[in-house]
C-alpha cells in the first residue's frame, strides 16, 4: 500500500470513531439510567372545584308597555321627549277634550233632571200614602206612583253611571304612561286622528333595569344537572334563594354586576331539544339593551371531589376517546381509557379512569410506551403555566 492509500484509510477510521462516540453520547443523553426515557408527570389530587355552565341569550326588557288611546279624537300635544325616561302615570299626549267635556257637562244634567223627578215622585207618594189608607185614592194609583218613584231612581242611577263614563273618557284624553321605564319614538304626531283601542301604537315604553337575560339549555344537560344534584357529585349553595349568574358581552367584555336565575321553562322546545332559562340582573346605567346577544355563565355549584388532570397529559384514540398515560408504582407506563366532563381552565375534569395519587405523564409523551419502564419527575410549569393554574383554584 503506497502512502496516499495510508492516509486515506487513517482518515476513513478516524471518522467511524468519531460517528460511535458521538452516538453513544446521544444515546446516553436520552436514555440514562440504563436506557429508561425521562418524563415529566403531575401527580393528581382531588379538591372542591366550581362549576359553570356558559350559554348564549338575549337581553330583554323587564316590562314592556305599549301605549294606546282609549277614547276617539286628534292629538293636540306631545308632552315627551322621545328615547328619554318617563315615569309612571306620567301623561304623553293630549287629545282635544272638547267633545268629551261637553258630554260630560251633558251628563251632569241628565243627572240633576233625573234627581228632581225623583224628588217630585218621592213627593208623590208620601202624599198618596194617608189618602191611599182612607179609600180616598184608589189603591192602583197608589201604586203607580210608588212605580214612578222606583223608576225614577233607577233613572238616577243610570244617570249617574253615564256621568261616571264621560268624566273617564274626559280622563282619557290624557294618554298616561302605564309604567316607569324608557320610552321610544313616536308613532303619532299632532294633528292626528287616533282611534280607541287601534292597532298601532302611539309608542312604547319599556322598563330595562332591571333587564332579562333569556338564555337555552339543552334538556341533556338540564338531565345530567339534575342527575349530578341527586347523587351528591355536584352540591348547590342552599343559602342563596336562586344560582348565581354572569355575562359576557358580545365584545367580549364582562359586565360587571352578577344576576340570579329566575326560573327554568317547563317545556322543552321540540325544534331545538332545549328548554329557556331566565335570569334577571341590574341595569342602572342601561348598559344592556333589549335584544343584546351576551353569553351567561351559570353558577352550578361545586364538585367536593373533583380529579382536574391537565389537557396536555390527555390525548385522543383513533375513536375520539379520552386517554392518558400514567406512571404506576414500579415506575411502568400504563394506558388509561378517561371519562371527562368538562374543561376548566387548562384542565379536564375527570370523572372515570384516574383517581388521586396517580401520576399523569404531561412531557416525553413521545418516548413513553405502555408496559416501558420510565424515570419520572414531577414537571414544573412556566410562571405564565402557573399563574392561570392559580385562577381555576
Amino acid at each position: 500500500m503506497n502512502y496516499n492509500g495510508m492516509r486515506r484509510s487513517a482518515a476513513v477510521l478516524t471518522l467511524a470513531a468519531t460517528a460511535l462516540a458521538l452516538a453513544a453520547c446521544s444515546k446516553t443523553a436520552e436514555a440514562p439510567a440504563g436506557g429508561k426515557p425521562p418524563v415529566s408527570v403531575v401527580t393528581l389530587a382531588t379538591r372542591p372545584v366550581v362549576l359553570t355552565t356558559e350559554l348564549p341569550g338575549r337581553t330583554s326588557a323587564y316590562r314592556v308597555a305599549e301605549v294606546r288611546p282609549q277614547v276617539n279624537g286628534i292629538i293636540k300635544k306631545r308632552l315627551f321627549t322621545e328615547g328619554g325616561e318617563v315615569k309612571a302615570d306620567q301623561q304623553l299626549y293630549q287629545i282635544d277634550p272638547a267633545l268629551y267635556q261637553a258630554s260630560l257637562e251633558s251628563q251632569q244634567a241628565a243627572l240633576a233632571r233625573a234627581q228632581a223627578q225623583l224628588k217630585t215622585a218621592n213627593l208623590l207618594v208620601q202624599r198618596y200614602k194617608p189618602l191611599a189608607e182612607t179609600r180616598a185614592v184608589s189603591r192602583q194609583t197608589y201604586d203607580d206612583a210608588i212605580a214612578a218613584r222606583d223608576q225614577a231612581a233607577a233613572d238616577v242611577q243610570s244617570a249617574k253611571a253615564a256621568l261616571d263614563t264621560a268624566r273617564i273618557n274626559l280622563v282619557y284624553t290624557k294618554v298616561l304612561s302605564p309604567i316607569e321605564g324608557i320610552i321610544g319614538r313616536s308613532s303619532f304626531t299632532e294633528g292626528a286622528l287616533v282611534t280607541a283601542n287601534q292597532t298601532e301604537a302611539l309608542a312604547t315604553v319599556q322598563q330595562i333595569d332591571p333587564i332579562y337575560v333569556d338564555v337555552t339549555q339543552s334538556s341533556v344537560e338540564l338531565l345530567r344537572l339534575r342527575n349530578a344534584i341527586e347523587s351528591g357529585s355536584l352540591q348547590r349553595d342552599t343559602s342563596k334563594d336562586s344560582a348565581r349568574v354572569s355575562l359576557e358581552l358580545a365584545n367580549g367584555q364582562n359586565y360587571g354586576v352578577e344576576g340570579t336565575l329566575e326560573f327554568s321553562e317547563i317545556t322543552v322546545d321540540e325544534s331545538t331539544d332545549s328548554v329557556t332559562l331566565r335570569a334577571v340582573f341590574p341595569n342602572p346605567d342601561h348598559k344592556l339593551l333589549p335584544g343584546m346577544f351576551v353569553r351567561a355563565r351559570i353558577l352550578e355549584g361545586t364538585a367536593p371531589q373533583g380529579l382536574l388532570a391537565p389537557q396536555r397529559g390527555i390525548t385522543r384514540n383513533q375513536r375520539g376517546q379520552p386517554t392518558a398515560l400514567v406512571v404506576n408504582a414500579e415506575n411502568k407506563v400504563e394506558l388509561r381509557m378517561l371519562k371527562t366532563d368538562r374543561t376548566v381552565g387548562d384542565q379536564w375534569l375527570v370523572t372515570e379512569g384516574l383517581k388521586a395519587g396517580d401520576k399523569i405523564i404531561v412531557e416525553g409523551i413521545q418516548k413513553a410506551r405502555p408496559g416501558v419502564e420510565v424515570v419520572p419527575t414531577e414537571w414544573q410549569p412556566t410562571a405564565a403555566g402557573a399563574s392561570q393554574a392559580a385562577q381555576t383554584k
